[in-house]
């Protein structure tokens, strides 16, 4: 079995940048160390443009049909793997955190990690014609940016045309009816999910996650259900679960192994948990995915 690799951004011609536009037909045949056709980390974010061809794109362990005129929005530290198709075509383009932020104010950072987050929307999007046309076009002028006119300017007219990009894709998910909390604990429970995936293996408790963000675990609870209408704890378990399934799939790592790494006092423990919450049991998981 194959350990999980994270891959970093590595614009070898730019490296500097924070950005990079590639040709998803040019990805397939790339000379990078990591198999793309196999679950791996990203340590950046990506927005994927599907032009011509019909597959799927595995992310965080569900699969994904696509088509043209199918967006895909894959946010830092997710697992994912393409399924190579020779007839699809299309652009994925990939930004650092770094590169968000100086795209955007601290506001608007904050609302687009709204887009690219599995528990407020899917990562999936399908456009209408004429979405798609206004979409296709600014790629286009980012890709001329990018590959034709780089210059001293390229680079603001990139982040500004990334800027428009990621709004449009705001409105296409407003149409087809997702709704974008405004409510100020928007950021509270980013804060809280993002203290989850670093900490889950260390505590499962509500009270203690509630003690590290300075609030009560009645507060924490009533931030997460104004979000996405479930209890903290559901939402620990939910990350728990996730990051129990990466280690099953992307490391050879015994069940019991695992067991301990993510923080259960007993193997037994881990896979009454993982049964309760997949419908499965760890070695099934492992069998199917593998």
């Amino acid at each position: 079995m194959i350990e999980i690799q994270n891959v970093k951004f590595n614009n070898e011609t730019r490296p500097d940048s924070g950005f990079e536009l590639l040709k998803l037909e040019e990805l397939f045949t790339r000379d990078i160390e990591q198999d793309i056709t196999v679950p791996h980390k990203v340590e950046f974010y990506q927005i994927m443009i599907i032009t011509q061809g019909e597959s799927k794109h595995t992310i965080d362990f569900t699969d994904y049909d696509y088509r043209p005129k199918t967006i895909f929005t894959i946010r830092k530290d997710q697992v994912h793997k393409f399924f190579k198709n020779p007839d699809t075509r299309g652009y994925t383009l990939i930004f650092t955190e770094d590169f968000l932020a100086s795209l955007l104010s601290q506001k608007e950072v904050a609302r687009s990690h709204e887009l690219f987050n599995e528990f407020l929307t899917t990562p999936y999007i399908n456009t209408s014609d004429t979405d798609f046309k206004g979409i296709h076009d600014l790629i286009k002028e980012i890709e001329v940016e990018y590959n034709e006119n780089y210059d001293e300017f390229s680079s603001g007219i990139i982040r500004n045309l990334l800027h428009i990009l990621i709004f449009k894709l705001f409105r296409v998910k407003l149409k087809q009816g997702v709704s974008f909390s405004q409510h100020k604990y928007v950021s509270d429970f980013i804060s809280f999910q993002q203290l989850v995936e670093k900490r889950c293996f260390d505590t499962k408790k509500t009270l203690d996650y509630a003690s590290l963000m300075g609030c009560t675990p009645k507060t924490l609870n009533n931030i997460c259900k104004t979000i996405v209408g479930k209890s903290a704890k559901a939402i620990i378990d939910d990350i728990l679960v996730t990051q129990i399934k990466r280690l099953l799939i992307n490391t050879s790592m015994s069940v019991t192994e695992i067991a301990y790494t993510s923080g259960f006092d007993e193997p037994t423990n881990m896979y009454k948990y993982f049964k309760k919450n997949t419908e499965t049991t760890p070695e099934v998981f492992r069998q199917l995915h593998s």
